[in-house]
């Protein structure tokens, strides 16, 4: 509760706050403030013989997330500071320290706790880490507890650290879905939902209490598939096989530091001040030296950009489509349908522009507006290459706008697929007659009153609904077929609103290759015929002065997740409730994957 009340509390503060500077300052003042921050920076330093120093407790996401000015100022009045860095930041950091002479080692911390980045982007920096450690420079991996995702990253290690009072988690992968139906039952809210595709399980938290048996079907061989990947990837630098790690997993789960030591997932065990003795070896500091010479990587990721930058007219333009596809312009962390399209237009116009990658990273949203974006890449298809790159999710509406890719790369842990459409009614009658609320109607049409939510809808209206989601999701398939010249019959038979593993994907036609937003790059320039002369421009663009200010102010980015549990669970609720409100599809049609699916 304690918790509770301070981000609440942070929250109006927060609010109230950023009306003030922005009516006391104006915009000339916060713009001199911004020019102020930027003249007193001079710019990292980097020393002879540093470690490059990785916080395994960074958040990793495709864009930058932008706080509105509350969110920002509610961060710092709650004294939750939350790290978030690009995945293209930290590819082109660990690129630039494998050849950089300076940068002698890495040294990937733990300790700051564990991060929330999904799994395929830690494929992908994984991958980044072992090309480091195959230029010969050391991986030095520290922690005083290792969790699954810091040690899919630490595991690459030439030297793996566990404190001597630590533990290491190590047993296996769980998705816990939550379910509303009984909630709905008890305070009078009917829902009824229409689907197509036994496997579209969206629909299942409102209209039942546990897993349908195609739902579980469909989970458990996803979490097999990325918990296989995570043993064979893990194992490659521990040298041990999947059938070793697994075994682990089942008679252990929760390992002491010197039963992780013997079964070779540990090198050594040390505390923190042991460890940083061997860095001051590695990087030839004295022994009475307080630390050794070293750079953080959001630090020397500013070096890496600085000298990064390219002068050729060639242009890739990286476009990033992540969160929730939803009608109209949309929010930060949204795809909105507006927003995006036009942007779609303006680089399809643009010369410069020799190849689109559009980087995928959602889990769907309204089927309409995917649709939409879908004819916006097909018809830049036919003047440029679009190449696509799923990251962790690019699934149902994230899958139908990635089908008229030239080519399509995810990663052997992205989850994809979920081709299949829903529609959820819902309405308020025996909840507003409990409470003394009654409805009368005078209409000209049989069917004038059918959007109502004072009633549940009719045989004759739900079949139209029907009939809505059925033409929606023949639509659905045709476009598959079409964009991935696939035969009809077979794209019915591998949709079904069933998920998929990027491994699995591949094998029955979803996708193209195995690889990253490296891999998709590499290609699009190769596709554009572009040589070696090409830049990167990375798309949407930050979008209003206020974030661009608040972010020199006070640096934030993201909502940090509070560590209470009872926090987390209201906050699990208000996840499941809130995608309630982007389900803003103009036919109330929707291509999704299952709600706010987690996997831990």
């Amino acid at each position: 509760m304690h918790q509770f009340l301070k981000y609440t509390f942070a929250s109006l503060i927060g609010n109230l706050l950023a009306a003030m500077l922005v009516l006391g300052l104006g915009t000339g003042g916060l713009i001199f403030l911004v020019v102020a921050a930027a003249s007193k920076d001079t710019g990292p330093q980097v020393k002879d013989e540093s470690v490059l120093v990785f916080d395994l407790g960074l958040n990793i996401s495709d864009t930058n997330p932008e706080s509105s000015t509350s969110e920002a100022l509610s961060q710092v009045l709650s004294g939750e500071d939350s790290k978030t860095i690009t995945l293209r930041s930290v590819l082109d950091t660990l690129e630039k320290a494998t050849t950089d002479d300076r940068i002698v080692g890495l040294y990937l911390d733990g300790s700051a706790g564990g991060a929330e980045t999904g799994l395929a982007n830690l494929k992908e920096v994984r991958s980044a880490l072992e090309k480091f450690r195959e230029s010969g420079k050391q991986i030095y991996a520290y922690d005083v507890n290792w969790g699954e995702r810091e040690y899919y990253l630490g595991s690459v290690a030439n030297q793996v650290f566990l404190n001597p009072l630590g533990a290491m988690e190590f047993n296996g992968l769980s998705s816990e879905i939550m379910f509303l139906a009984g909630a709905f039952q008890k305070y009078g809210i009917g829902i009824q939902v229409l689907r197509v595709g036994k496997y579209k399980s969206a629909v299942e938290p409102f209209i039942q209490t546990n897993l349908s048996p195609e739902n579980r079907e469909q989970m458990q061989q996803l979490l097999n598939d990325l918990w296989g990947e995570f043993l064979t990837t893990v194992g490659r630098h521990r040298d041990l096989d999947a059938k070793q790690l697994q075994a682990i997993a089942d008679s252990q789960g929760i390992l002491k530091p010197q039963s992780a030591q013997s079964r070779g997932l540990v090198d050594k065990l040390a505390y923190f001040d042991e460890v940083v003795q061997e860095l001051k070896q590695l990087t030839g500091n004295d022994e009475e030296d307080k630390t050794f010479n070293q750079i953080d990587l959001t630090a020397y990721a500013r070096v890496a950009a600085s000298n990064a930058e390219s002068r050729s007219k060639n242009q890739i333009a990286v476009v990033y489509a992540e969160g929730t596809i939803v009608d109209g312009e949309g929010g930060v962390r949204e795809i909105g349908g507006d927003r995006f399209s036009a942007l779609m237009r303006k680089l399809r116009e643009d010369d410069k522009i020799k190849a689109v990658v559009l980087r995928v990273n959602s889990p769907g949203g309204s089927a309409t507006v995917s649709e939409v974006i879908r004819r916006e890449v097909e018809l830049t298809s036919h003047r440029k290459p679009v190449i696509v790159s799923m990251g962790d999710y690019a699934a149902s509406g994230g899958y139908w706008i990635s089908a008229y890719g030239d080519r399509i790369f995810a990663e052997p842990n992205t989850i994809t697929g979920s081709i299949g459409v829903y529609g959820i009614l819902s309405n308020i009658q025996e909840l507003a007659n409990n409470n003394g609320i009654t409805w009368d109607v005078v209409k000209t049409g049989r069917y004038a009153d059918m959007q109502t939510i004072a009633r549940p809808k009719t045989d004759a209206e739900l079949q139209l609904y029907q009939n809505s989601v059925n033409r929606v999701y023949q639509l659905f398939l045709n476009k598959v077929a079409e964009g991935r010249n696939l035969p009809q019959q077979k794209v019915a038979e591998i949709a079904q609103g069933r998920v998929w593993s990027g491994l699995a994907a591949k094998n029955i036609g979803l996708v193209d290759e195995i690889g990253g937003l490296e891999a998709a790059i590499a290609f699009a320039a190769e596709k554009a015929e572009l040589g070696e002369n090409w830049r990167l421009q990375e798309y949407p663009k930050t979008r209003t002065l206020e974030q661009r200010i608040i972010r020199k102010l006070v640096g934030a980015n993201v909502d940090a997740a509070p560590p209470d549990l009872l926090i987390r669970e209201f906050q699990k609720l208000q996840a499941e409730l809130a995608i309630l409100t982007t389900l803003n599809d103009p036919l109330g049609v929707y291509a999704r994957l299952p709600f706010h699916l987690l996997i831990d």
